[in-house]
């Protein structure tokens, strides 16, 4: 199989998991034991996977909350890279998070141009995105954060309802470079 040119970096709460779904454990409640996907964002990101694309899980939350959701649907397989914040240190949109990720790629700055960042919050995962210089994709579907452009740097380069619209987006990116 051919690796495709484009490098997608991508959150999971209410982009991939919903958040609404999360069932977090009794001795300690801050993690997540498990929690559904939005619908058809499963099927999307295996065939992301399944397709070629190098995908890096860039998420702000703690460790074995990703690690639990997604042992239990049984995608996990499908990051090429899991920068948690929890590890780094920081959330989104600090540079760091990025910054990691193209490192644990073995990308460079000459690789900014191919990487697109698909998240849910304009603040972090947009603004995080444009402000590092790379291509943001706002997925508008949860119902739960600001769909307000506070900031000129919250505006997304695309803007996609649902997880469905991805691949075909994804496949226009790439065809574009």
């Amino acid at each position: 199989m051919n690796k495709k040119k484009l490098i997608i970096f991508t959150d999971s709460g209410d982009t991939i998991i919903d958040e609404s779904t999360q069932i977090y454990g009794e001795e300690n409640p801050q993690i997540v034991q498990r929690a559904d996907f939005i619908e058809n964002a499963g099927e999307v990101l295996k065939k992301l996977h399944d397709d070629g694309y190098t995908i890096a899980l860039v998420a702000d939350g703690e460790w074995e909350s990703f690690q639990n959701v997604y042992r239990e649907n049984g995608l996990g397989y499908c990051f090429d890279a899991w920068i948690v914040s929890e590890k780094v240190g920081m959330q989104k949109p600090a540079r760091i998070m990025f910054e990691t990720a193209m490192q644990k790629l073995g990308l460079t700055d000459n690789d900014k141009n191919r990487i697109v960042m698909i998240g849910n919050n304009l603040r972090k995962d947009i603004g995080g995105a444009n402000d590092f210089g790379i291509t943001s994709i706002w997925l508008d579907w949860s119902p739960r954060y600001f769909h307000e452009f506070e900031e000129e740097s919250w505006k997304p380069d695309y803007r996609i309802s649902h997880p469905d619209e991805l691949i075909e987006l994804i496949n226009k990116l790439e065809n574009e470079l």
